[in-house]
Protein backbone atom coordinates (compact mmCIF):
# COMPACT_ATOMS: atom_id res chain seq x y z
CA UNK A 1 0.00 0.00 0.00
CA UNK A 2 1.02 3.75 -0.78
CA UNK A 3 0.21 6.55 1.50
CA UNK A 4 0.25 9.78 0.11
CA UNK A 5 0.33 11.98 2.97
CA UNK A 6 0.55 15.84 3.47
CA UNK A 7 3.34 16.99 5.73
CA UNK A 8 1.52 20.10 6.39
CA UNK A 9 3.16 23.74 5.60
CA UNK A 10 6.20 23.26 7.58
CA UNK A 11 6.25 23.17 11.51
CA UNK A 12 6.97 19.48 12.32
CA UNK A 13 3.82 19.68 14.98
CA UNK A 14 1.28 20.57 11.95
CA UNK A 15 1.25 16.80 10.38
CA UNK A 16 -1.50 15.65 11.25
CA UNK A 17 -1.82 12.70 14.09
CA UNK A 18 -2.64 10.22 10.79
CA UNK A 19 0.19 11.47 9.04
CA UNK A 20 2.51 11.29 11.71
CA UNK A 21 1.34 7.33 12.66
CA UNK A 22 2.10 6.15 9.00
CA UNK A 23 5.68 7.62 8.93
CA UNK A 24 6.18 6.09 11.94
CA UNK A 25 4.99 2.70 10.11
CA UNK A 26 6.35 3.16 6.66
CA UNK A 27 8.79 1.17 5.74
CA UNK A 28 10.13 3.31 2.49
CA UNK A 29 9.25 7.32 2.32
CA UNK A 30 9.85 9.41 -0.69
CA UNK A 31 9.44 12.85 0.50
CA UNK A 32 10.14 16.30 -1.28
CA UNK A 33 13.33 17.25 -0.15
CA UNK A 34 13.12 21.12 -1.00
CA UNK A 35 9.91 22.04 0.44
CA UNK A 36 9.72 18.87 3.17
CA UNK A 37 10.40 19.83 6.98
CA UNK A 38 13.48 17.10 7.32
CA UNK A 39 12.64 16.74 11.06
CA UNK A 40 9.58 14.66 10.28
CA UNK A 41 11.75 12.24 9.23
CA UNK A 42 13.10 11.26 12.67
CA UNK A 43 9.34 9.66 13.22
CA UNK A 44 10.76 7.49 11.02
CA UNK A 45 11.89 3.77 12.12
CA UNK A 46 15.38 3.14 11.80
CA UNK A 47 15.39 0.66 8.79
CA UNK A 48 13.35 2.74 7.28
CA UNK A 49 14.78 3.27 3.84
CA UNK A 50 14.14 7.68 3.04
CA UNK A 51 14.20 9.12 -0.67
CA UNK A 52 14.58 12.61 -1.62
CA UNK A 53 12.24 12.53 -4.61
CA UNK A 54 13.70 16.47 -5.49
CA UNK A 55 16.72 13.98 -6.78
CA UNK A 56 14.59 11.87 -8.73
CA UNK A 57 12.09 11.73 -12.09
CA UNK A 58 8.64 10.27 -11.59
CA UNK A 59 9.67 6.94 -12.96
CA UNK A 60 12.43 6.57 -10.67
CA UNK A 61 9.76 7.60 -7.72
CA UNK A 62 7.23 4.68 -9.38
CA UNK A 63 10.43 2.38 -9.69
CA UNK A 64 11.33 2.41 -5.87
CA UNK A 65 7.14 2.23 -5.53
CA UNK A 66 6.82 -0.83 -7.44
CA UNK A 67 10.09 -2.53 -5.63
CA UNK A 68 8.85 -2.27 -2.14
CA UNK A 69 5.50 -3.34 -3.21
CA UNK A 70 7.36 -6.45 -4.66
CA UNK A 71 8.88 -6.67 -0.97
CA UNK A 72 5.31 -6.68 0.31
CA UNK A 73 6.03 -2.92 2.23
CA UNK A 74 4.45 -0.15 2.66
CA UNK A 75 5.40 3.28 1.58
CA UNK A 76 4.58 6.53 2.28
CA UNK A 77 4.83 9.25 -0.18
CA UNK A 78 5.57 12.51 1.77
CA UNK A 79 4.59 15.90 -0.21
CA UNK A 80 4.77 19.50 1.58
CA UNK A 81 1.37 21.26 2.60
CA UNK A 82 -1.89 19.45 1.11
CA UNK A 83 -0.85 16.96 -1.73
CA UNK A 84 -4.20 18.18 -3.50
CA UNK A 85 -2.97 21.42 -4.10
CA UNK A 86 0.06 21.89 -6.22
CA UNK A 87 1.19 18.33 -5.46
CA UNK A 88 1.54 16.57 -8.62
CA UNK A 89 -0.08 13.78 -7.53
CA UNK A 90 -2.56 12.63 -10.03
CA UNK A 91 0.36 11.47 -12.24
CA UNK A 92 2.05 9.26 -9.89
CA UNK A 93 -1.69 7.58 -8.98
CA UNK A 94 -2.50 7.19 -12.19
CA UNK A 95 0.46 5.43 -13.01
CA UNK A 96 0.11 2.97 -10.01
CA UNK A 97 -3.20 2.21 -10.91
CA UNK A 98 -1.89 0.89 -14.46
CA UNK A 99 0.59 -1.03 -12.11
CA UNK A 100 -2.60 -2.46 -10.15
CA UNK A 101 -0.88 -1.01 -6.91
CA UNK A 102 -3.15 0.05 -4.01
CA UNK A 103 -3.22 3.91 -2.64
CA UNK A 104 -4.93 6.64 -0.82
CA UNK A 105 -4.11 9.76 0.68
CA UNK A 106 -3.72 11.77 4.18
CA UNK A 107 -4.88 15.08 3.70
CA UNK A 108 -2.55 17.91 5.19
CA UNK A 109 -2.72 21.68 5.95
CA UNK A 110 -1.55 23.42 3.22
CA UNK A 111 0.62 26.58 3.35
CA UNK A 112 -2.41 29.56 2.69
CA UNK A 113 -3.90 27.67 6.14
CA UNK A 114 -0.51 27.92 8.05
CA UNK A 115 0.06 31.87 6.58
CA UNK A 116 -3.67 32.78 7.90
CA UNK A 117 -2.59 31.59 11.48
CA UNK A 118 0.27 33.46 11.49
CA UNK A 119 -1.79 36.61 10.63
CA UNK A 120 -4.86 35.58 12.61
CA UNK A 121 -6.68 35.98 9.31
CA UNK A 122 -10.01 34.97 8.66
CA UNK A 123 -10.39 34.71 4.67
CA UNK A 124 -14.16 34.85 5.30
CA UNK A 125 -14.89 38.00 6.53
CA UNK A 126 -19.04 38.73 6.42
CA UNK A 127 -20.00 41.92 3.53
CA UNK A 128 -15.80 41.70 2.90
CA UNK A 129 -15.12 38.01 1.17
CA UNK A 130 -16.93 34.79 1.34
CA UNK A 131 -15.02 33.28 -1.13
CA UNK A 132 -11.16 32.22 -1.19
CA UNK A 133 -9.25 31.91 -4.74
CA UNK A 134 -6.41 29.45 -4.44
CA UNK A 135 -3.97 30.12 -7.64
CA UNK A 136 -0.66 30.67 -9.33
CA UNK A 137 0.86 32.62 -11.71
CA UNK A 138 1.80 31.05 -15.11
CA UNK A 139 5.68 30.13 -14.58
CA UNK A 140 7.08 26.21 -16.30
CA UNK A 141 3.37 25.24 -15.87
CA UNK A 142 0.83 26.54 -17.61
CA UNK A 143 -2.51 28.18 -15.88
CA UNK A 144 -5.69 27.93 -18.06
CA UNK A 145 -6.99 30.75 -20.21
CA UNK A 146 -9.62 31.13 -18.43
CA UNK A 147 -7.83 31.00 -14.39
CA UNK A 148 -6.32 34.29 -15.36
CA UNK A 149 -5.04 36.38 -12.77
CA UNK A 150 -7.31 39.25 -13.71
CA UNK A 151 -10.19 36.97 -14.46
CA UNK A 152 -10.36 36.13 -10.55
CA UNK A 153 -8.84 39.66 -9.45
CA UNK A 154 -12.35 41.02 -11.07
CA UNK A 155 -14.27 38.94 -8.10
CA UNK A 156 -11.83 41.35 -5.62
CA UNK A 157 -12.46 37.57 -3.33
CA UNK A 158 -10.00 36.60 -0.56
CA UNK A 159 -6.78 35.17 -2.78
CA UNK A 160 -3.81 32.80 -2.15
CA UNK A 161 -0.87 32.75 -4.99
CA UNK A 162 1.51 30.23 -4.58
CA UNK A 163 4.35 29.52 -6.45
CA UNK A 164 5.02 33.36 -7.67
CA UNK A 165 7.75 35.19 -5.56
CA UNK A 166 9.78 35.77 -8.14
CA UNK A 167 7.11 37.65 -10.42
CA UNK A 168 5.45 40.00 -7.77
CA UNK A 169 6.01 43.06 -10.19
CA UNK A 170 4.18 41.30 -12.73
CA UNK A 171 1.77 39.43 -10.38
CA UNK A 172 0.91 43.37 -8.58
CA UNK A 173 0.59 44.65 -12.13
CA UNK A 174 -1.94 42.25 -13.01
CA UNK A 175 -3.67 41.99 -10.13
CA UNK A 176 -4.70 45.58 -10.48
CA UNK A 177 -5.43 45.22 -14.12
CA UNK A 178 -7.85 42.70 -13.02
CA UNK A 179 -9.97 45.01 -10.76
CA UNK A 180 -8.04 45.00 -6.83
CA UNK A 181 -7.77 49.21 -5.96
CA UNK A 182 -3.51 49.62 -6.05
CA UNK A 183 -3.44 50.03 -2.24
CA UNK A 184 -5.85 46.65 -1.55
CA UNK A 185 -3.68 44.85 1.36
CA UNK A 186 -1.31 41.85 0.74
CA UNK A 187 0.59 39.92 2.60
CA UNK A 188 4.22 37.86 2.15
CA UNK A 189 4.32 35.34 4.09
CA UNK A 190 8.22 33.72 3.43
CA UNK A 191 8.71 29.98 4.83
CA UNK A 192 4.55 29.92 6.62
CA UNK A 193 5.03 28.01 10.26
CA UNK A 194 8.55 27.30 10.12
CA UNK A 195 11.00 28.71 12.40
CA UNK A 196 12.31 31.09 9.92
CA UNK A 197 8.86 32.61 9.13
CA UNK A 198 8.99 36.11 7.78
CA UNK A 199 5.69 37.86 7.42
CA UNK A 200 4.83 41.23 6.11
CA UNK A 201 1.69 43.04 5.40
CA UNK A 202 1.91 46.07 2.97
CA UNK A 203 -0.28 46.63 -0.36
CA UNK A 204 -0.26 45.64 -3.67
CA UNK A 205 1.60 48.54 -4.98
CA UNK A 206 4.63 48.02 -2.34
CA UNK A 207 4.43 43.94 -2.85
CA UNK A 208 7.28 43.65 -5.33
CA UNK A 209 9.66 45.99 -2.72
CA UNK A 210 8.87 44.50 0.57
CA UNK A 211 9.73 41.76 -0.89
CA UNK A 212 13.33 43.54 -2.02
CA UNK A 213 13.82 45.03 1.38
CA UNK A 214 13.73 41.83 2.65
CA UNK A 215 15.36 39.80 0.43
CA UNK A 216 12.71 37.71 -0.52
CA UNK A 217 12.90 35.71 -3.77
CA UNK A 218 11.52 32.05 -3.14
CA UNK A 219 9.65 29.98 -0.81
CA UNK A 220 7.30 32.79 -0.38
CA UNK A 221 2.60 33.00 -0.37
CA UNK A 222 1.17 36.21 -1.23
CA UNK A 223 -2.32 37.11 -0.10
CA UNK A 224 -4.54 39.74 -1.53
CA UNK A 225 -8.06 41.32 -0.58
CA UNK A 226 -9.60 43.96 2.17
CA UNK A 227 -9.75 41.21 4.39
CA UNK A 228 -6.02 41.08 5.37
CA UNK A 229 -7.07 44.57 7.23
CA UNK A 230 -9.92 43.02 9.16
CA UNK A 231 -12.05 45.84 9.37
CA UNK A 232 -15.67 47.05 8.10
CA UNK A 233 -17.24 43.84 7.86
CA UNK A 234 -20.30 42.97 9.71
CA UNK A 235 -20.10 40.28 12.35
CA UNK A 236 -21.23 36.63 11.80
CA UNK A 237 -25.00 35.86 11.87
CA UNK A 238 -24.14 32.34 13.22
CA UNK A 239 -24.11 34.04 17.26
CA UNK A 240 -27.03 36.98 16.66
CA UNK A 241 -29.31 36.78 19.66
CA UNK A 242 -31.94 36.98 16.79
CA UNK A 243 -30.63 34.09 14.86
CA UNK A 244 -32.59 30.43 15.74
CA UNK A 245 -30.77 27.15 15.24
CA UNK A 246 -31.63 23.73 15.75
CA UNK A 247 -29.27 24.10 18.82
CA UNK A 248 -30.47 27.84 20.09
CA UNK A 249 -33.50 29.60 20.78
CA UNK A 250 -34.10 33.00 20.10
CA UNK A 251 -32.50 35.40 22.22
CA UNK A 252 -33.67 38.63 23.66
CA UNK A 253 -30.64 41.40 22.88
CA UNK A 254 -28.66 42.35 26.45
CA UNK A 255 -30.10 45.96 25.59
CA UNK A 256 -33.74 44.72 25.21
CA UNK A 257 -33.78 44.24 28.98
Amino acid sequence: MVHFVGAGPGAVDLITVRGSQLLEQADVVIYAGSLVNPELLELCREDCRIYNSAKLTLDEVIAIIRETEEQSQMTVRLHTGEPSIYGAVREQMDALDTLGIAYESCPGVSACFGAAASLNLEYTLPEVSQSLIITRMEGKTKVPKLESIESFAAHQASMAVYLSTGMLGELSRRLILGGYEEHTPAALVYKATWEEEEAYVCDLVTLEETARIHGITKTALVLVGEVIAHQNYEKSRLYAPDFETEFRKRKKPFSEG
